[in-house]
């Protein structure tokens, strides 16, 4: 027998309204904290990188709310450095190797070392995903975690058969490239245990930007042109990016502008270009000073001989990137964070209400062997 329920049945609640994303980081604190951890990189050799970059995903995280919570990162710089260490062990038998391999194949005939070439981008593309795995589980929100499963190597096989592809095409198979391999990652993306999905497809991507395509020639002819069309090409991207991620229910939405770069590219080659004069005032005045305390030898390998020039120029080339990386920093990661979260909105956020905890911790050894061969992302 079947029992009809007495009175009308539980209305359903309407969604909850869409909600902003909202960023409230400070950009002094983060200038302060770059310019520092750009000192310390300088007198550490570049060790403290781990401990700095630990420092600005938290910033970032910790200042990025959703729905009035904000995300926490958990990693730690000691992790980072262990897994570096670790990659390191393995990477430099591996690059000394190809090295010497690479000049006996050359040897025998040209372009005989190119699969050692293919074969390096191949592990880079599998330490982009273990990198992602690292940093999703040690990102935290309203007490869950996020997580991935998935192959490494499965994903390095598709980036392999789509770079190919791309280079066939000369470029125009690049959106369907972005969207195949989003999809991947995405479908392999976990919060707690919703199951993310990445709805953007290729086409609609290629409609935002073939014309980019065709500029890309002119914008190498001339360069003024070029960090306009890349700064148009990431911001429309990032736009086309936001709007396609899906967790379980919720999705994104962004009305990104399309000029929302142009400044920021701007001001990186400004300040690139007046730190690279400063740094030729700077090497100027050291052969000034070696020159006149009469330690400046002659002839054309005159630098390598003279050590206090020569420690002199390191100092100041490190000093350079590192005073570069501080741009990059706060332009490329602050800035453009900032100017993407503001136009971002979350829809059926309600949806992660009742979310359970699930997923294992990553190993940092993916992150080491990322930054090994510098495609670690922030």
């Amino acid at each position: 027998m079947q029992w009809a329920p007495l009175g009308p049945a539980e209305p359903v609640p309407p969604p909850l309204p869409p909600t902003r994303v909202d960023f409230t980081g400070n950009r002094p604190e983060f200038r302060k904290m770059v310019t520092k951890g750009a000192m310390l990189e300088l007198v550490t050799f570049g060790f403290y990188r781990f401990w700095l970059v630990t420092d600005i995903r938290r910033h970032l995280w910790s200042n990025t709310s959703i729905d009035g919570d904000a995300a926490e990162y958990t990693g730690r710089a000691k992790e980072l450095l262990i897994g570096f260490l670790i990659a390191l062990a393995i990477l430099v038998p591996i690059y000394l190797g190809y090295f010497l391999v690479g000049i006996e194949f050359e040897r025998w005939k040209g372009f005989a070392s190119t699969p050692l070439f293919i074969a390096f981008y191949a592990f880079g593309q599998f330490a982009i995903f273990r990198a992602r795995r690292y940093r999703l589980t040690r990102t935290v929100w309203r007490g869950v975690r996020f997580w991935m499963d998935g192959s490494g190597w499965a994903y390095s096989f598709r980036a392999m058969l789509w770079g190919l592809l791309v280079f066939l095409t000369f470029g125009l198979a690049l959106p369907w490239r972005e969207a195949s391999l989003e999809r991947y990652k995405m479908q392999h993306t976990y919060f707690g245990d919703l199951q993310g999905d990445f709805e953007g497809d290729g086409w609609e991507f290629f409609k935002r930007g073939w014309w980019l395509w065709l500029l890309t020639p002119l914008a190498l002819l001339f360069f003024p042109a070029a960090p306009f069309l890349y700064a148009e090409f990431k911001a429309r991207e990032w736009r086309w990016w936001l709007n396609g991620i899906r967790i379980g229910g919720v999705s994104l939405s962004s009305d990104l502008p399309h000029n929302a770069f142009y400044g920021l590219y701007w001001k990186v080659i400004g300040w690139w270009m007046l730190l690279s004069v400063l740094f030729g005032f700077y090497a100027a005045g050291a052969a000034g000073i070696v020159a006149a305390a009469g330690g400046a030898p002659v002839g054309p390998d005159a630098i390598a001989r003279n050590i206090p020039l020569l420690t002199m120029l390191v100092i100041g080339y490190l000093a350079l990137a590192l005073a570069l990386n501080v741009v990059m920093r706060m332009y490329l990661q602050h800035d453009m964070w900032l100017k993407a979260s503001e136009t971002l909105v979350v829809h059926d956020i309600g949806v992660a209400a009742d979310v359970r905890a699930s997923g294992e911790l990553a190993s940092a050894l993916g992150e080491g062997f990322a930054d090994g061969l510098d495609v670690a992302g922030f």
